[in-house]
């Protein structure tokens, strides 16, 4: 059971309501639009609903829902018994009614932020130990990338037409699924990703050093590369995460698909700049807690030479999601 003390909070926390007394009703609204008002006893919730949809919602939960008086009828809007609902059903009729009257875009800049979870505590040296000797026992784990680093050096250098085909043969090696130009066809992946990188200078400090600014750039690069063309869609997020790793491996801590999902719930740029963050926040605290090693000491001792502090993270964080995940499913 809810109370009107429940109402009041969920509608309060909502951008640009107002609450007033009329008619010794308490009502809530958006400018001169009424999207919630409770009953003079304080037993009952009208709230804003669209009148095509309300019948069904009635019929079909004739306990909890009924229709306004007939003289409301013609307006978007339903009533409910406040003993009826739990808080799980009020939250989504009072976020449901309030969008029904605020421009879509408060309603959609005040709804992304509002699903964006905690980050996960920052992980220790210890945790960053037991996860990379994990890691580093999975078969063939650093193979690719070897291969990659003997073909481009210590990173790709995209002006390389040489460089642009090795980077695109190692997103395919982890499912990228990029098409390889026909024999005689241009690469128009590769043209793009020249394109790209000549309008997209990335920074080259690693993860722990890096400054907001930075994180701003590194994010707008990862945002038109996740967009870029290839074929009928484009490069997508997991992909455009680790070629910015490919790139720049001291800097960029990459993401997959469940990490992004499961910490942002979105991968868009925004998404992206904050786990650049959290990271910068992850290796800063470890190497406090290593008591100033250098972070190539520092690597080697978690049990991972020559590999960047960024990629360690990554990889702590793909065991503890990603990993956990696929082993818990049916």
């Amino acid at each position: 059971m809810v109370t009107t003390q429940d109402v009041r909070r969920l509608a309060l926390g909502l951008p640009r309501t107002e609450e007033h007394l009329i008619r010794d009703r308490v009502k809530f609204r958006i400018g001169s639009i009424v999207y919630l008002a409770l009953s003079r006893d304080e037993t009952e919730l009208g709230f804003a609903f669209p009148k095509e949809e309300r019948a069904a919602l009635v019929a079909a939960e004739p306990d909890k829902f009924f229709l306004p008086r007939a003289s409301d009828l013609r307006f978007h809007w339903a009533e409910a018994r406040l003993a009826a609902l739990d808080l799980d059903e009020l939250t989504e009729l009072v976020t449901e009614a309030w969008r029904l009257v605020v421009p879509a875009r408060v309603a959609r800049d005040h709804l992304e932020r509002a699903v964006v979870p905690p980050p996960p505590p920052t992980p220790s040296l210890a945790e960053l130990r037991a996860s990379a000797e994990v890691f580093h026992a999975f078969p063939g784990v650093d193979r690719s990338w070897r291969a990659l680093r003997e073909e481009t050096g210590p990173r790709p250098d995209l002006s390389d037409a040489g460089h642009r085909t090795a980077l695109h043969r190692w997103l395919n090696s982890w499912g990228c699924r990029i098409r390889y130009p026909r024999e005689g066809e241009p690469d128009a992946f590769g043209a793009g990703l020249a394109a790209w990188a000549a309008r997209h200078p990335l920074p080259d400090a690693p993860l722990a050093a890096l400054t907001a600014r930075e994180i701003s750039r590194f994010a707008k690069a990862y945002e038109a590369l996740a967009a870029l063309p290839v074929g009928r869609r484009g490069l997508g997020p997991t992909a455009a995460s680790k070629a910015l790793y490919a790139l720049r491996p001291d800097s960029v801590m990459p993401w997959d698909a469940a990490i992004a999902e499961r910490l942002y719930g979105v991968r868009d740029g925004a998404a992206f700049a904050r786990h650049l963050t959290i990271g910068r926040t992850w290796a800063r605290a470890a190497l406090a807690e290593a008591g100033g090693l250098p972070e190539a000491a520092l690597c080697a001792d978690l049990g991972r030479p020559g590999i960047s502090l960024a990629k360690i993270l990554d990889e702590h964080l793909y065991l503890t999601i990603t990993y956990r995940a696929r082993k818990s499913a049916p």
